[in-house]
């Protein structure tokens, strides 16, 4: 069944993946109660068979739980078939969330990340929701140093405007740009599409199917958990409750 999934350049800075990513995120939680590590794994195995090789986590998954669970399903060889990506930027001190980009913070969270995955180098770094008491130039020229060291080979942004996309590509290239991109999230194809576009960014669409819904059907919010942080982000949303109440 290996490459069955077609293979794609993403962005112009020479990274190539599968063109369909696999998110690992609700293994951990999030998307209801966090599912049997070996179930994963064998998830993970076999989805990279298929030739799904672009796979995407996050530091605030679990949190760390599902940097953890990725660094099992890596073991014996598996890390060399896959391009990994990860994020870093949300903070959790004393149960109060908070935003960060400065030089030391994206330090410790790279040696965390890599500590969890248990690897030397991660190919795509996003930073996961940009800081505005920090510059981008600044968040970015500390990123820029950890490609030169060889700790993370592609740099990439999460939920990042288009103002800001510019100003971070000046200090270093961006490989991609991570955002919701569905048929009931569009705005992100008035100026940040364009601008990717143009710079020769990739683009890395996360929740294209609506969270499950445009899968499930209007159905999806009547079983999930109540844990399920998708049933108020459904409940939320305009396009689903017109779906819902037809």
């Amino acid at each position: 069944m290996a490459g069955v999934v077609r293979r794609i350049k993403l962005g112009s800075q020479g990274l190539e993946v599968s063109a369909q990513g696999l998110g690992c995120m609700g293994m951990s939680g999030h998307y209801g109660p966090p599912k049997p590590d070996q179930d994963m794994i064998t998830l993970i195995h076999h989805a990279i068979d298929a030739g799904v090789t672009l796979l995407d986590t996050s530091d605030v998954y679990g949190p760390y739980t599902n940097e953890i669970l990725l660094g099992k399903a890596l073991k014996g060889g598996v890390r060399d078939k896959v391009e990994l990506g990860t994020k870093f930027g949300g903070s959790s001190v004393d149960d109060k969330w908070d935003v960060r980009g400065d030089p030391a913070y994206v330090r410790a969270a790279i040696e965390g990340s890599l500590k969890r995955l248990g690897i030397d180098s991660v190919d795509l770094y996003y930073q996961h929701r940009v800081d505005t008491r920090v510059p981008i130039e600044v968040t970015v020229g500390e990123l820029k140093k950890l490609v030169e060291e060889g700790k993370i080979k592609y740099i990439g942004l999460s939920e990042a405007s288009a103002s800001t996309i510019r100003r971070a590509h000046a200090v270093h290239p961006i490989t991609a740009v991570q955002l919701e991109w569905s048929l009931w999230a569009r705005d992100v194809e008035e100026d940040i599409i364009p601008t990717c576009r143009e710079l020769g960014i990739g683009i890395v669409a996360y929740s294209p199917l609506g969270r499950g819904f445009f899968s499930s059907g209007a159905n999806l919010v009547d079983n999930l958990a109540n844990d399920d942080f998708r049933k108020a982000i459904l409940l939320r949303n305009p396009c689903s409750k017109n779906l819902i109440s037809n």
